[in-house]
């Protein structure tokens, strides 16, 4: 498929998922929820792409991040990869939010921060991408059973589970899919939350994330359309059906965003990788909850790759949303780092992985 052909295929895709020709959203209302209310909330960062031996301890307008512990034997260190793990916690239940690349490093990372999977109440995938679902059959595998029996996957749609190529042209590289029959197969139930959802009585989802304003889904992976051999996404419920069988640039319909609202602090919204665009995952955030108030924009925001003229305009508009705490994460990129301290030096915390960071009383 030439570059013409896919970028007609993907406004296609788009304008059928609820967007413009020029990217610009339908008139559409989501649903309301009543987003349950924290006191505390605790976010231990279990993978990310570094780790910071001298990391210290530092606190930024109420909020507190503290380094990983010290490890008894000297053997052991914490692993890092390209992905993204994070274990959520309240003083009213727990979550797994993805599952890095690989099991081992998220396994080897449990243990020894101490996060224990009894405690877990329910898991989300934030996206089809294999750095943020690749260590979850494996984590399955390995503690099912110390898991509840109805243990539910919040996963942001149909798009989550089709599979994705890098590369472009005919130079496509497999990226893999996650496999619904492979979570059928250890009795996970599934949720598609396309619409906003209430995760473990303490949590919520954003649902699809409407697109407006000057944000723009960067280059990424190819994603197929289709269903072959019982795996795949099953298209034909969000696109026209001529989609069927397209290989497309990826532009993650249903990625979706996980929330708190942090008693007498506001949202605290965590993007996992914000393809479709931090400022966009937060102001569906607000509109979902009714809650106005960001208290913090925390995970990748896949700013990486932007050039500066385009990275200066998104952190002018993180600005204009007034968060009292900046966290970016895994692919936010070092550049977005130093653009965010150069227009909100007051507002930004760096982590490691084994950090955690606590939000609230």
């Amino acid at each position: 498929m030439d570059r013409r052909s896919a970028m007609k295929l993907t406004s296609g895709a788009l304008a059928l998922a609820g967007l413009g020709a020029a990217g610009a959203p339908r008139p559409t209302r989501a649903a309301a929820i009543q987003a349950p209310v924290v006191d505390r909330l605790s976010i231990r960062v279990l993978i990310d792409s570094s780790f910071d031996l001298f990391f210290r301890p530092s606190k930024v307008n109420g909020v507190a991040i503290a380094p990983p512990p010290r490890f008894a034997d000297y053997r052991r260190t914490l692993h890092n990869e390209w992905g993204l793990s994070l274990w959520l916690e309240s003083q009213r239940g727990a979550e797994l939010l993805d599952y890095g690349y690989s099991p081992n490093v998220l396994f080897n990372n449990m243990e020894l921060i101490g996060v224990d999977p009894h405690k877990i109440d329910a898991m989300i995938v934030s996206h089809g991408h294999y750095d943020h679902f690749g260590g979850l059959i494996g984590f399955l595998d390995k503690f099912r059973g110390q898991l509840p029996a109805a243990i539910t996957l919040y996963a942001g749609g149909e798009d989550n589970f089709c599979h994705r190529y890098g590369g472009s042209g005919s130079q496509l590289s497999d990226f893999g899919m996650l496999d619904r029959r492979e979570l059928a197969a250890r009795n996970v139930k599934l949720v598609l939350a396309e619409q906003p959802a209430i995760v473990a009585d303490h949590a919520f989802t954003t649902g699809r994330i409407a697109r407006a304003g000057i944000e723009r889904v960067l280059p990424n992976t190819q994603v197929e359309f289709g269903i072959k051999d019982g795996a795949g996404c099953d298209a034909g419920t969000y696109l026209s059906a001529d989609m069927n069988g397209k290989t497309v640039p990826d532009e993650h319909l249903h990625e979706h965003a996980s929330c708190f609202h942090v008693k007498d602090k506001g949202l605290v919204v965590i993007s996992s990788c914000g393809h479709v665009g931090i400022v966009n995952s937060v102001r569906q955030a607000q509109q979902v909850s009714g809650v106005s108030k960001v208290h913090a924009i925390v995970g990748g925001f896949h700013l990486g790759p932007a050039p500066k003229d385009y990275l200066t305009q998104v952190v002018a508009e993180i600005r204009k949303l007034e968060p009292d705490v900046l966290i970016p994460m895994h692919c936010s990129g070092l550049n977005f780092v130093q653009e965010a301290r150069a227009q909100m030096p007051e507002n930004v915390l760096v982590t490691t992985t084994g950090s955690r960071i606590t939000f609230g009383a």
